[in-house]
């Protein structure tokens, strides 16, 4: 591409422009990516992102940059609020419900527990029903703690506009957000008991463990077998698992951290089928998430760097 491509060979030895240009951006590519991952739902189209933020970097002028990390995350955020335009579109043909895309992440991210939050399925759930500035601002202000005048400059709004609308972004968020305890611990044990509920068949054992207004959405992309449509309410859910679950739930299922939380990795063979995680409110499971589009299952084979 042009410009080069960052980390090829010879390029961090720092010689020149390029080089410095490149150390930069690699040294900021794991937070760049987080940026963009939690604006978009998305790895595929963070990566695109990325690659558009390094083809504009590598033709600034280093001399007038003042800030590099200041000025990379506005790079970022303007190339994936372009790009948020496209995915709404696209969205608008997808079959089914549709759900981020799942990462394998490392035990640093369950360490941050802010970033381990701000990541998580049920939380990039929340942020969906943001407007996409609104999002921005929220990312930007509460996980990467930009102050005003850097994400005014990233969105092209005024400081006190940007204010205005990281207010209404905490407010929207916090009606929205898990209620009670959601640390990885908690969220493990919720998952073990549904685990065992929908692997006996246990209709009762399953009431007990989801809340009354549960929410199970699947995501098959069109490519594979999923809910088209979601599912709300404890019985009802309680009777798709047992009854049409079975053949996944008889696969050998494999712990990870997903997204900073505990979830189970569904496998047929060697192949990954199904991704679940889970939201839990007051202890309860509250939303139930499956990703079984494998355009989606590409990034829980290895792990994910993030960071902020």
């Amino acid at each position: 591409m042009g410009g080069g491509r960052p980390g090829a060979a010879g390029e961090l030895s720092g010689d020149g422009p390029m080089g410095s240009a490149t150390e930069v951006f690699v040294a900021h590519r794991n937070l760049l990516f987080t940026v963009a991952y939690e604006m978009l739902g998305s790895a595929a189209d963070a990566e695109d992102v990325l690659q558009e933020t390094w083809l504009r970097w590598a033709g600034v002028d280093l001399d007038t940059v003042r800030d590099p990390r200041a000025y990379l995350v506005r790079i970022t955020t303007r190339q994936a609020l372009d790009r948020i335009r496209t995915l709404r579109r696209r969205r608008e043909s997808y079959v089914g419900p549709w759900l981020p895309e799942p990462l394998l992440t490392s035990p640093d991210v369950a360490e941050d527990v802010e970033l381990a939050e701000s990541v998580s399925m049920a939380m990039l759930m929340v942020l969906e029903t943001l407007r996409p500035v609104e999002r921005a601002v929220f990312v930007l202000r509460e996980v990467f703690d930009l102050d005003y005048d850097e994400i005014a400059e990233a969105v092209d709004k005024s400081p006190a506009a940007v204010r205005q609308i990281a207010h209404r972004a905490r407010a929207h968020v916090a009606a929205r957000r898990p209620r009670g305890d959601v640390s990885p611990a908690r969220t493990r044990d919720a998952i073990e008991a549904f685990q065992r509920a929908v692997e006996t068949g246990d209709l009762r054992q399953l009431l007990d463990i989801l809340a009354p207004d549960v929410v199970f959405l699947g995501d098959g992309g069109g490519l594979r077998q999923a809910v088209l449509r979601p599912i709300v309410g404890a019985e009802k859910v309680a009777r798709v698992l047992t009854a049409r679950w079975a053949r996944i739930v008889a696969m050998s299922p494999q712990w990870a951290q997903i997204n900073g939380h505990p979830a189970l990795i569904f496998r047929d063979g060697r192949e990954v089928d199904t991704v679940v995680a889970v939201r839990i409110d007051d202890g309860r499971v509250s939303g139930l998430y499956a990703v079984r589009n494998p355009e989606k299952l590409s990034r829980v084979e290895r792990e994910v760097a993030m960071s902020r």
